[in-house]
């Protein structure tokens, strides 16, 4: 054995595992107590120790063998969407860069809030249809993590890259997860072999995409492929599988969900006949129909027509197939529990017959015996909220004057925001505009939530005039923080320059708030500045895209 070889094999006696540690544990003792085998105890003990431990880390490190390479990703897809403006591109970037608490909490100042426009931003970038710059893609993915509420549209503007990246990060998981299918493609609808492959063979999220996308396209051919596999499915994969049949529900789904009323699974069972009774001309609609017009009648021997109401005394076998519950929940009686389910299943086209050819105005207007009232308007609300019926929601609203507690039917400002629904976006703004402009933005706040933006004229005027009245009367806008906050999205940003004047501060009432003013002023500073925000980037993602080429004349 030559010297060198022999020195190499008295390195490898010493090294290795063993060595390391017993470096580590004479650094964690110290060298007073326990010397390094390698140099005399003494002053130099913890130089010749680091010297020690430096030696051993390039022989640890050099005896390293080289790992089999990692198979290389495949390349990123292609998106074919045209590219953002370049102005877009930049207000992406500070969009994405402002994080929630950056201001270090309290006061917010009159600096807009930057992450709040990014789903406004989001929604306007995908009407258009742009693709994202590659660089914005890991910060985007990073606020979507970060907020449940910015993932779907997040991640349609990020588009197939966003699901390339997601497969290589476990942080971004989340993007495969809430992609239908995992984010596996689709085959095509008419190629009926591979549709029907993976019908049979994809996994449970791909089967889930496949007949959302069929049903979007071909509802009949998806309740087929749905109907050809439904005694095999297991039942929480039949009710998901179920719900996908409120899209584009017609009467020629009820012989299928007719069936599905006999299903083992009671919440297969309920979801049915959920759906049936959003049908006002099944067969369902019309058992319901004749079981709670039974339970009302008009009596006329009092001094005036009188609703008289005789609540169901059983649940019976029938009743429960149709989707009644028989067991009220805690503090409920049961009739009252079991009339509710049966009215608000019933098609409203009932009433008007039954209740001596009234109109729904006429119907409500009628008084109710026996305490019954609460009951019945409430479940007439919820059943014109289940069938989308605008004329009935109409008259279950009343005029946005009437005060919450005197509303012919609707007895909290929850079943109003329902209600309102049912209505056409214009006659729903017009309707929250005259309740603000009688009740104030007190409780205006889940009302404004439902309406569609920006807001019309008429509703934008009444908010700021609320507002405005506020102001004057001295209170602190810290009340009004929430109705403020969907002022900056919401409002036309063509109000911008009207509000002008209302930034400067106003004199305050000897009754007023101390600093009121001044605090005020820096919210409608806010508010301004907000809206020019916004008409800026709507203007951004209108110019030419970044690297388009320029037209010539």
């Amino acid at each position: 054995m030559s010297d060198t070889t022999a020195a190499a094999s008295g390195s490898a006696d010493t090294s290795g595992p063993s060595a390391w540690e017993d470096l580590v544990t004479t650094a964690l003792l110290g060298t007073d107590r326990r010397p390094p085998r390698a140099g005399a105890p003494g002053r130099d003990a913890p130089v010749a120790l680091l010297d020690a431990a430096a030696e051993e880390t390039v022989r640890r490190r050099a005896g390293l063998r080289p790992a089999r390479p990692a198979r290389r990703p495949e390349p990123a897809p292609h998106d074919a969407r045209p590219p953002l403006p370049a102005a877009a591109a930049r207000r992406l970037t500070m969009l994405l860069a402002d994080r929630p608490g950056q201001g270090g909490g309290g006061r917010r100042g009159t600096a807009p809030d930057l992450m709040e426009l990014l789903p406004q931003w989001l929604a306007a970038a995908n009407s258009r249809g742009f693709a994202p710059p590659p660089e914005a893609l890991p910060a985007l993915l990073d606020a979507a993590r970060g907020r449940t509420d910015l993932r779907p549209a997040a991640l349609a503007f990020a588009g197939p890259r966003a699901l390339w990246l997601a497969r290589l990060n476990p942080d971004w998981r989340f993007a495969l997860r809430a992609t239908p299918g995992g984010g596996a493609s689709l085959p095509r609808l008419d190629d009926a072999d591979q549709v029907r492959r993976l019908w049979e063979e994809g996994l449970f999220a791909e089967r889930v995409a496949l007949l959302a996308a069929i049903r979007a396209h071909d509802p009949a051919a998806a309740r087929e492929l749905l109907q050809s596999t439904w005694a095999t499915e297991r039942a929480e994969d039949r009710l998901m599988f179920l719900d996908s049949l409120r899209t584009r529900l017609s009467a020629e789904d009820e012989p299928f969900l007719e069936q599905s009323l006999a299903d083992r699974s009671r919440n297969v069972r309920a979801t049915a006949a959920e759906l049936l009774s959003a049908l006002p001309g099944s067969a369902l609609a019309a058992r319901m129909a004749v079981r709670a017009a039974a339970c009302v009648a008009l009596d006329h021997t009092r001094d005036r027509p009188t609703i008289a109401v005789e609540a169901p005394h059983e649940c019976d076998a029938g009743m429960e197939r149709d989707g009644v519950v028989a067991k009220a929940p805690a503090g409920r009686g049961e009739r009252s529990w079991w009339f509710g389910q049966l009215v608000e299943a019933a098609p409203l086209g009932t009433w008007p017959d039954r209740l001596g050819g009234r109109t729904p105005e006429q119907i409500l207007e009628l008084p109710v015996a026996d305490d019954w009232q609460g009951e019945l308007h409430a479940a007439w609300c919820r059943a014109a909220v289940r069938q989308g019926d605008s004329r009935w929601a109409r008259a279950l609203l009343g005029a946005p004057s009437v005060p919450e507690a005197a509303g012919p039917g609707a007895v909290s400002l929850a079943e109003r925001a329902k209600l309102l629904g049912t209505l056409g976006a214009g006659e729903r703004a017009e309707w929250v505009a005259g309740f603000i402009a009688t009740h104030g933005l007190s409780e205006a706040f889940q009302l404004l939530g439902g309406c569609a933006t920006p807001w019309a004229p008429t509703l934008g005027r009444a908010v700021v005039d609320a507002l405005n009245i506020a102001r004057d009367a001295g209170s602190y806008p810290w009340s009004f923080s929430g109705v403020m906050g969907l002022a900056e999205r919401c409002l036309d940003p063509a109000e911008a320059d009207r509000l002008a004047g209302l930034m400067a501060v106003p004199e305050e009432p000897e009754d007023g708030s101390p600093g009121a003013g001044g605090y005020w002023a820096e919210a409608f500073q806010r508010l301004v500045t907000t809206l020019r925000l916004r008409a800026a980037m709507a203007e951004e993602l209108g110019a030419e895209p970044a690297g388009a080429p320029a037209t010539t004349g």
